[in-house]
């Protein structure tokens, strides 16, 4: 049975979320505010993290940016949930390294979900079938949900992977944004950005020169497409 940290200083929200989690067959663990939240973290065995950005300190952004740079916590899920709702907001939490952003208010059925698809995302054996897809000195092995470059590790989001792994798995085609959305997140709407934020940080993973891409490459006014390595 997964279990799912829920930090959130609002009582109603936690107790909404962690009902719905309950009856999905998810354990929840609580925290109010960060320091709990990464206390939390450390101490349990967790599968993924629900937290929001305005709880006490340290925020929600700061513990997504702290459990990212922890090779221990590096890959766990994240979903920020937040009430700011700007563009500005959703990205600066992509830049954090959330794999994904809801605003409130929420349905908590659609978080449900999210937080399900996440959890399938990032078990072993998820994945197309679980093959070993290899591009140059990258290889992507989607049953262990591990990429290495030229023999070394990787640290990659669940969405990173995910996003990955499709690009490859498609060598020489142009997928717009939105098509990436619907194929990857499996969203059928939502902000696009989403996709330009993890195209980047990507590129800071798997490319040389991040700025000047030579694997993950933008066709302007199309979108993206994975070059074979030469």
């Amino acid at each position: 049975m997964p279990t799912v940290l829920v930090a959130d200083d609002d009582p109603t929200v936690s107790q909404v979320l962690c009902d719905y989690l309950r009856r999905a067959g998810i354990t929840p663990v609580t925290a109010v505010d960060g320091s709990a939240a990464l206390a939390v973290v450390r101490s349990a065995q967790i599968d993924a993290a629900v937290l929001d950005v305005m709880m006490g300190p340290p925020d929600g952004l700061e513990v997504c940016r702290r459990l990212r740079a922890d090779p221990l916590t590096s890959l766990l899920p994240i979903i920020l949930l937040t009430a700011l709702g700007d563009e500005m907001d959703r990205i600066a939490g992509f830049e954090t390294g959330a794999d994904d952003y809801v605003t409130k208010p929420f349905s908590p059925r659609e978080l449900l979900l999210r937080v399900q698809a996440l959890l399938r995302r990032a078990a072993p054996d998820a994945g197309s079938g679980g093959s070993t897809l290899t591009s140059g000195d990258l290889v992507v092995d989607t049953a262990a949900r591990v990429v290495t470059r030229g023999g070394e590790r990787l640290q990659l989001t669940t969405r990173e992977l995910d996003l990955l792994a499709f690009l490859v798995e498609h060598p020489g085609q142009v997928f717009s944004r939105e098509v990436l959305m619907h194929r990857v997140w499996g969203w059928s709407f939502g902000d696009d950005s989403t996709v330009t934020v993890h195209v980047r940080r990507l590129r800071e993973k798997v490319e040389d020169n991040p700025s000047s891409p030579v694997r993950l490459v933008t066709v302007w006014g199309a979108g993206y497409r994975w070059d074979e390595a030469t």
